[in-house]
């Protein structure tokens, strides 16, 4: 027997993930709204979980403030566990954990419903969405990032981008947002990835780092007294480095805009068998700056 929560929705895949070698405990833990689930191909999810449900990422969240960095790591240390070096990268916890500002509005306004926030954090803009009347999930990796996305009024999971997630392939509005195309590491298989969970002519906005920039690394979370969490790989992408990527896996340009230095582009899945010229138009329309 499998339990799960919402049997209707898990068992018509179940035969197809016993058929390809899948244990009956990983099947049932995926069926749960809160549970990882292995994907076939990709890192184990407790392997990609860790960091970010380690001290200090946790205690910011639950506090609202940092300081809190992202220690950048040469490839030496990251293998050896030792000599840790390298330059810190901040992580703005406490615009996280407010209400939106002027340039997260600039997205909101941009969303149309069902809403998937991926890696959603403090859920500010799971939390937004829903009081505004639209249909918005939050996942993240991180129990403290779901537990305050839920105390706000949103809704939220415990699940990793790459775990099986609620409707897929149906959700109209795809968020990244705050740096999250580092999930991973590799900004390709996660595009990728995103593609899959968005309706045919859906959308995925996406926040680009302020700087031409196109890095992969390998980071740990840190806070002021240098207390930090495990090495983890992650991504960098300016706005070019963005395109480029989402060209690469299927995604259309419907437009690029800035606000109070924070750069986004907005992207269109076509529909099936042809090429979305409403997407197109939007690009040649989109201007950079526009709000």
């Amino acid at each position: 027997m499998l339990p799960c929560l919402d049997g209707a929705q898990a068992l018509p895949w179940v035969p197809d993930r016993l058929a390809h070698g899948r244990r009956a405990t990983d099947i049932a833990a995926a069926a749960q709204p809160d549970a990882p689930t292995p994907a076939t191909g990709r890192p184990a999810p407790a392997q990609r979980r860790d960091p970010w449900t380690d001290q200090p990422y946790a205690h910011a969240l639950r506090t609202g403030s940092g300081p809190l960095f992202l220690r950048r790591l040469s490839p030496s240390d990251a293998a050896q566990g030792a000599g840790w070096r390298g330059d810190l990268l901040p992580l703005d916890v406490e615009r996280w954990c407010a209400l939106p500002d002027a340039a997260d509005s600039s997205v909101l306004r941009r969303c149309a419903g069902p809403v998937l926030d991926a890696g959603c954090g403090p859920g500010r803009l799971v939390a937004a969405l829903t009081a505004r009347g639209v249909p918005a999930l939050g996942i993240d990796v991180s129990p403290t990032a779901v537990a305050r996305t839920r105390r706000l009024g949103g809704r939220a999971v415990r699940r990793s981008v790459f775990d099986r997630l609620p409707q897929e392939g149906r959700w109209g509005t795809v968020l990244l947002m705050d740096g999250n195309i580092g999930i991973g590491g590799d900004p390709i298989g996660l595009l990728d990835r995103l593609r899959t969970l968005v309706a045919p002519g859906g959308r995925l906005l996406a926040e680009a780092a302020p700087h031409d920039v196109d890095e992969r690394l390998t980071v740990r979370v840190e806070d002021a007294r240098g207390r930090h969490g495990r090495p983890f790989p992650w991504a960098r992408l300016g706005t070019n480095a963005l395109l480029h990527a989402a060209d690469a896996t299927g995604w259309l340009p419907a437009g690029r805009w800035a606000v109070d230095g924070r750069p986004f582009v907005a992207l269109h899945r076509p529909g099936p068998g042809r090429h979305d010229q409403h997407a197109t138009l939007a690009a040649l329309a989109a201007r950079p700056g526009r709000r």
